[in-house]
């Protein structure tokens, strides 16, 4: 079978053969449980909306179960499925960005393999695409089988997110969204080590509608997503999409620095009118004060210029081991008849 080694997150589909008009890539990250299920109801969906011209990219993000080998079983036995390993644990953003630099086809579908996300909802989605759309998000009415703190915390996030950026994020989504290819193409272009892929998508702009749907539980396993992960997906998107933290910290510069002013007048009176200054308490409040503040803005100022830095590195965004694919053709009445508006919008994705 062949394979792909050391690839970067660069590149087009056009170099990985003949155009498909559908796409689905799902990251795996230790879903043994769920690839098979995922595997049947998305091959359903599919050819419900696209017939045969499809492909089902499943991204291995280095899991410790038997999530590759099930995948390679699938690869043999379906033509439609394309494996692909990392050849590590990269996060779910890279692995991501691994299945989009390889996937073929002229629409492009994300979801993630807890199948959480309904992958009924695509003929919906395909349908909105053929009326103009270039991007087709999810958005959820209700989140099932999540606790009231994640709940909470996603909603604050999006809501501070959005009034932290300049780019209009959608509230209540999450990567589970229908692309054309001239927008996955300029997502492709973006260079950046640090992705927050929902935002980058918003910002590329282009014809953006919702679909409503409820969130379902997870299908099986656990969330591979922990409270230190979220923090970690939280600081990327921040500090990915606004400079408004570093005009945070130059504003509380400022308010401090009027404080220490208005405590050194205070201690000039003090000592003017003979009092003096007894105790600790004070100073040692004020140190501690200042001294919070500047270890604040210093943390600030760190999480930007160590972004800086893991950039100028120049890095391949992530490393892929091995790519598995089928044998097979791709029927083209499939293509013309299900791909005339990607093919009338797709700038620079012709063969």
């Amino acid at each position: 079978m062949p394979s792909l080694s050391q690839s970067s997150g660069s590149g087009g589909a056009g170099s990985h053969g003949s155009r498909l008009a559908l796409s689905v890539v799902v990251p795996c990250f230790n879903e043994q449980e769920n690839i098979h299920a995922l595997h049947e109801r998305l091959s359903k969906a599919c050819r419900d909306a696209a017939g045969e011209s499809y492909e089902i990219a499943l991204v291995n993000d280095g899991s410790s179960d038997r999530t590759f080998e099930l995948i390679c079983g699938l690869a043999d036995k379906d033509p439609n499925v394309v494996g692909v390993n990392l050849s590590r644990n990269h996060g779910h953003q890279l692995a991501l960005s691994a299945g989009l630099s390889v996937c073929r086809g002229a629409r492009i579908l994300i979801i993630d393999a807890d199948l959480q996300d309904p992958p009924e909802l695509l003929p919906k989605m395909m349908t909105a695409m053929d009326h103009g759309a270039d991007v087709v998000y999810g958005k959820r009415t209700s989140r099932l089988g999540e606790t009231a703190f994640k709940r909470a915390t996603a909603t604050l996030f999006y809501r501070l997110l959005t009034r932290l950026t300049d780019t209009t994020l959608p509230v209540d989504t999450g990567d589970f969204r229908l692309m054309s290819r001239r927008a996955l193409d300029v997502l492709l272009s973006m260079p950046e080590q640090h992705r927050f892929i929902r935002g980058m998508v918003s910002w590329i702009g282009f014809l953006q509608v919702p679909v409503e749907y409820e969130r379902s539980e997870r299908y099986a396993g656990e969330t591979k997503y922990t409270l230190g992960k979220m923090i970690r997906f939280a600081l990327d998107a921040i500090t990915g999409f606004s400079t408004v933290p570093l005009k945070l910290a130059t504003w509380l510069g400022v308010a401090m620095g009027g404080l220490g002013l208005c405590f050194l007048i205070w201690t000039i009176v003090e000592w003017s009118s003979g009092d003096t200054i007894r105790g600790w308490t004070s100073m040692m409040s004020i140190v501690l004060i200042l001294g919070s503040v500047q270890l604040l803005v210093l943390g600030i100022i760190g999480e930007y210029l160590g972004r800086l830095y893991m950039q100028a590195k120049g890095r391949p965004l992530f490393v892929i081991s091995e790519v598995v694919r089928g044998v097979r053709s791709t029927p083209a009445s499939d293509i013309a008849r299900l791909t005339n508006h990607a093919a009338s919008t797709d700038s620079g994705g012709q063969n």
